[in-house]
């Protein structure tokens, strides 16, 4: 009787022991481009091309705003590390430097800055090293999504 008893929570626990393993094979990392375009379709158009250095690069739009997410950290074009999310929009004139401070002072998500052209620019950093899960970086695409409305509703 002890050993029937016992073997439940054998077989419970050895379950445990496996769930990483599973856990860790559903994990998206900057690797796997496939797999970022295709949660980032959920939210618009995404279109998998190469930038000018060879490494992958997904084009896409949100509501309207086009965007790029553009691939660091990369072998050969393949194995990259993070991405970084990026839209710009055409200044109509009257954004300033201290509009692009006060986006970066007030927000938590997305950096802006006037870039050469002194158009506005939102970027954000996402470090996929070791990889995230799928709900996650589906939650990293909707934030985005919010970055770039908050953006258009503050400046255009």
């Amino acid at each position: 009787m002890r050993f029937a008893a016992i073997s439940p929570v054998m077989a419970l626990m050895g379950s445990f022991a496996l769930a990483p393993a599973t856990f860790a094979q559903s994990l998206i990392d900057a690797g796997d481009v496939d797999a970022i375009a295709n949660i980032a379709s959920g939210y618009g158009s995404a279109t998998i091309q190469t930038d000018g250095v060879g490494d992958p690069q997904i084009l896409g739009r949100i509501n309207g705003v086009l965007y790029t997410v553009n691939f660091y950290g990369c072998t050969d074009g393949a194995d990259c590390t993070t991405v970084q999310f990026q839209a710009g929009w055409k200044n109509p004139g009257e954004l300033t430097l201290d509009d692009m401070n006060l986006w970066n002072q007030d927000k938590r998500f997305g950096k802006a800055y006037l870039d050469l052209e002194n158009d506005p620019v939102i970027e954000w950093d996402v470090n996929l090293f070791g990889g995230v899960s799928a709900q996650n970086l589906d939650d990293t695409f909707d934030w985005w999504r919010i970055v770039l409305e908050n953006f258009a509703a503050d400046y255009f």
